[in-house]
This record gives structure tokens, C-alpha cells and sequence, in this order.
């Protein structure tokens, strides 16, 4: 029987930037969108505070666009401060390449492993889905659900106990699954 975990934020990740004023490295996002409007031109942008001296920061999301080439709906949602719309602004690869940030996911997310009903089986099947792009180790999730160190998982994976068709060393963001065999 396959097991469903669910990777999901539980706030909004932390921006890694360089603050011009006292030189820290993260912001945090407070779900703020400011637009300005140079007669038909439109520019946006996802406001951000130091988390060192409180600065704000503002990275680009529209700039100098044509008001109809900006849909209304999103039009509408950059006037009303939606705080969905900060979160998908932030996970857009085009706002943090334009703005060179990174996203520090660190304690903004959790694991959702649906109770501990499957821990006594012999050998069990995960899939393992992320409701937003989360890069995490996939052995950090599997020590985590389980409750086990992550040198045990490591353990676990060289003596073929713990198997994936992906590597579970390295980052994922997208859905993968696994078998734990006891």
C-alpha cells in the first residue's frame, strides 16, 4: 500500500539579498506589492524587510510594462496586496533571476506524513508530493517521517534498505517516491 507525504509551506520563505544599509542577507517578505503608474506604463514590486535593521527592499516584478499587456486579474490582485500572489511572486524563477535573490526555506515548511499507521509494516512505499517548489534533501524528509537520524537513513540507503529511482542526497523539489524495506 503506497503512503502519500505532503512537503507544504507554512510561511512565506525568507529572501536571500544583500541589504545596501547594514549588509545581512536575508529579507522578510510581508506580502506587500507597491505599482506605480507613469502615465500608460506600469511598474510593480514585491516589497521585502531586512530582517537585521528593517530597511525595506523592493524586488522588480513589472517594469515599464504597457497597462494592456498586464492581465486584469493580476492587475487586480497587485492592487489588493494579495498575500497568494507574494508567495507565487516569489517562487517565480524569472522576479528572483531579474532580482538575483535566492528563497531560504529554513523552518518554512513541513512534513504531512498522514499519522504513524504505516511505521510497523515490513516493507513500505512512499510518494512524497510538494505543494509549492521546496528544494529539500530527500533523506532529511525520510529522517524526519520516520524519526530517525540522518545518519541511520544514510545507513539504510548503502546497505539498499532505502531505495528511490532519484538520488536522495541531493535537493528535490518535485514529487518522487521510495521503499523502505525492514
Amino acid at each position: 500500500m503506497l503512503t502519500n507525504w505532503v512537503v507544504a509551506p507554512t510561511c512565506l520563505p525568507l529572501v536571500r539579498r544583500r541589504c545596501h544599509t547594514c549588509a545581512s542577507e536575508r529579507f522578510r517578505p510581508d506580502g506587500k506589492v507597491r505599482v506605480n503608474a507613469h502615465h500608460k506604463l506600469l511598474d510593480a514590486w514585491l516589497l521585502v524587510l531586512c530582517t537585521a535593521c528593517g530597511k525595506t527592499a523592493k524586488l522588480t516584478v513589472l517594469e515599464r510594462t504597457h497597462v494592456r499587456d498586464v492581465r486584469p486579474e493580476l492587475l487586480d490582485r497587485l492592487h489588493a496586496n494579495d498575500p497568494a500572489l507574494a508567495a507565487e511572486l516569489l517562487q517565480d524563477a524569472a522576479v528572483r533571476r531579474r532580482n538575483r535573490t535566492a528563497l531560504d526555506w529554513d523552518g518554512a515548511w513541513r512534513l504531512d506524513t498522514g499519522g504513524s499507521d504505516h511505521l510497523d509494516r515490513e516493507v513500505i512505499d512512499v510518494a512524497v508530493r510538494f505543494a509549492a517548489r521546496i528544494p529539500v534533501r530527500p533523506a532529511r524528509l525520510i529522517a524526519e517521517g520516520f524519526a530517525l537520524s540522518r545518519a541511520e537513513v544514510e545507513r539504510l540507503i548503502a546497505e539498499g534498505q532505502l531505495v528511490s529511482a532519484v538520488r536522495l542526497n541531493s535537493r528535490l523539489s518535485d514529487t518522487f517516491t521510495f521503499t523502505l524495506k525492514r
